[in-house]
């Protein structure tokens, strides 16, 4: 698919794909240059919602949170609403959380240009499944938390928020090599909460929480050194955690999710590649962003440096049926060079299928967003008997 492919059909309408009947597609409907970092969410009522952060180029202050909606019975995602404002800050990786009661939760980053180290969590909650919103506060203040996963609730009402901090040593700017991994826990409704630190986890991050039949909450992690996805598990409520260790699954330093399906079985997004043989490279996720008064160099000699650069594609769905011992099930969503060595959208230079966030409907289907180019958000519907099939 070309870019004039996809300038033509931003507009929100669910269409079959041609060459695949059993699939669904649409490109959600925006005005912004760059769109990245998709979320969705099935609310009680039936509607889906997706959250992303669009502007001029991630980093840069234009960067705010957005948000369409596919409502139950519709073909056709509606026009994008703003939800953030703040001219000052680029505001990043939203996510979604329904509580019980049916209000809804967006959380997304806030930092300022081109540092994720000085990154706070701000959030705002609605009433009315999203179609009015309360005032934006602070979550959590502390410079460097970031977020890219939603909220899990588990059997005893606990609230488990998955985070990262975006380290750095003096003199030395982010590249991400020093990030580590924490969970958040509210027992009471977000009021307050405790910290979790995930043990030897340095380079692991987009911590994503899923509840095992048996209880068992399982962890799979974004690697920094673009090696493989990491696991963890906890079997005391998130109260702790074991190691990270890696899987037989890449990654290359790109988001990844899953989510626990009815059947007890494990879908993942993801791109289904690393670093090995990877020659190219950047300095860091910001090294296109000049930022005025800051002499910090981008040269850490102290610990193992993180690999950005990898193409991030394809975008491939995984399952397991094991909790995550084996993923012997796979089907690419979307094969292609992946170019990443730039987050440049205005030239449209960037190639990536990244950042996929995927939710299990009521009725079975596999609801599915992921950035297209750093230009859309492309959404796919398919089931789960889908990947059985040869791409």
């Amino acid at each position: 698919m070309t870019n004039e492919d996809v300038s033509i059909k931003i507009d929100g309408i669910l269409r079959q794909n041609k060459q695949d009947p059993a699939r669904k597609e649409a490109f959600l409907p925006t005005n912004c240059v760059q769109n990245h970092a998709a979320n969705l969410i099935e609310l009680d009522n039936g509607d889906v919602l997706c959250v992303w952060f669009g502007g001029t180029q991630e980093g840069i202050p234009d960067i705010s949170i957005y948000m369409s909606r596919l409502k139950q019975g519709s073909d056709q995602w509606t026009e994008a609403v703003k939800l953030s404002n703040d001219s000052t800050r680029s505001e990043q990786n939203p996510v979604l959380f329904q509580e019980k009661g049916g209000r809804l939760w967006l959380l997304y980053t806030a930092q300022l240009s081109g540092n994720q180290d000085t990154a706070i969590v701000r959030y705002r909650v609605s009433e009315d499944r999203g179609e009015t919103w309360g005032e934006i506060g602070t979550l959590f203040d502390q410079p460097g938390t970031f977020i890219r996963q939603p909220i899990v609730v588990l059997d005893n009402d606990d609230w488990l928020l998955p985070v990262f901090y975006c380290k750095t040593i003096p003199g030395v700017k982010w590249t991400g090599n020093r990030d580590v991994s924490a969970v958040k826990i509210s027992s009471d409704q977000g009021k307050t909460w405790e910290e979790v630190i995930v043990p030897n986890s340095t380079g692991c991050v987009h911590m994503n929480i899923g509840k095992c039949a048996d209880g068992t909450l399982i962890a799979l992690f974004r690697s920094r050194f673009a090696d493989s996805i990491y696991m963890s598990r906890s079997v005391d409520h998130g109260r702790t955690w074991s190691e990270p260790k890696a899987t037989e699954l890449p990654n290359n330093n790109s988001s990844i999710q899953f989510t626990v399906l009815q059947n007890g079985h494990l879908a993942l997004v993801y791109n289904h590649i690393n670093a090995d043989d990877q020659t190219e490279r950047r300095a860091s996720l910001y090294d296109e962003i000049e930022d005025e008064g800051d002499t910090r160099t981008a040269v850490d000699t102290e610990a193992r440096p993180a690999f950005w650069g990898t193409p991030r594609a394809p975008m491939t769905l995984a399952i397991s049926k094991d909790d995550g011992a084996t993923w012997p099930v796979r089907r690419n969503l979307e094969i292609g060079d992946g170019y990443a060595m730039t987050n440049n959208s205005k030239d449209k230079l960037n190639r990536e299928y990244s950042y996929p966030s995927i939710t299990e409907g009521k009725d079975g289907k596999l609801h599915i967003a992921f950035t297209f180019y750093r230009q859309a958000i492309k959404y796919v519907c398919v089931t789960e008997e889908w990947t059985h099939h040869t791409s």
